[in-house]
């Protein structure tokens, strides 16, 4: 099948990642949709974007429903959407652990599930989900258990999905970025944030979205969790 007849779904798809990633399939050829909560409406055909709050499972349907309306089909699902919050475990309150679960978690099972009928249905598909280095390389400088908690179960669920589809046709994978200059991080940060990196850079978004097109593209890798951190999983 030509590239410009697949289609991908790109949660948290307004800016940074998630913005990166969706051009990075329309500059392939696919139609893409485009789903969080302040994205704006697009002019190009082959690119629906449709707002909501991943976290609620009406918004999980509303995506599946116009996307199979609009495109007929649904390849690749990049389950991008994440919030990121670095604090002393005692000092989180309870809204940022609503709001990391809604998003990180529930936001991946709604997405997930939805997509899997159609993917079934059509032979097979393709799930990426974005989580963080982090999950496996703690660091005492950025107390982040929520994210470990949250994008650390989606690693799991990495992997228990890819067996549970392998026979299926339908590849789980996942992309781990280190720090990446995205606009989440002031430009007078990214010095001392590069220090955090075997490489002493930050990763660019495009080393991101290369990374999920590699992944898509390889046809015998699924349950992999591809570190994409400048060497930060291996040591320091």
């Amino acid at each position: 099948m030509s590239h410009h007849h697949k289609v991908a779904i790109v949660t948290g798809a307004s800016q940074g990642l998630g913005a990166g990633i969706a051009r990075a399939f329309r500059e392939r050829g696919y139609r893409v949709v485009g789903t969080s909560r302040s994205i704006q409406t697009s002019n190009d055909p082959d690119y629906l974007t449709v707002a909501g709050d991943i976290g609620d499972p009406a918004t999980a349907r509303k995506v599946v429903d116009l996307a199979l309306t609009r495109f007929g089909r649904i390849d690749t699902l990049v389950n991008n959407a994440g919030i990121f919050v670095a604090s002393a475990f005692t000092d989180y309150i309870q809204q940022q652990y609503d709001e990391v679960l809604a998003t990180n978690v529930a936001g991946f099972y709604h997405m997930t599930r939805q997509v899997i009928p159609a993917m079934l249905e059509q032979g097979g598909g393709h799930i990426v989900q974005i989580t963080t280095t982090l999950v496996d390389h703690a660091n005492s400088q950025v107390p982040s258990v929520l994210a470990s908690l949250s994008k650390g179960g989606l690693a799991a669920a990495t992997r228990s999905l890819a067996i549970e589809y392998a026979t299926r046709n339908i590849r789980v994978n996942a992309v781990s970025p280190g720090i990446i200059k995205t606009p989440m991080h002031a430009p007078e940060s990214h010095a001392a944030l590069a220090a955090f990196h075997p490489m002493k850079r930050l990763g660019e978004v495009d080393d991101v979205a290369q990374a999920v097109l590699y992944l898509e593209d390889a046809g015998f890798v699924t349950g992999e969790i591809l570190h994409v951190d400048g060497g930060q999983v291996a040591g320091a």
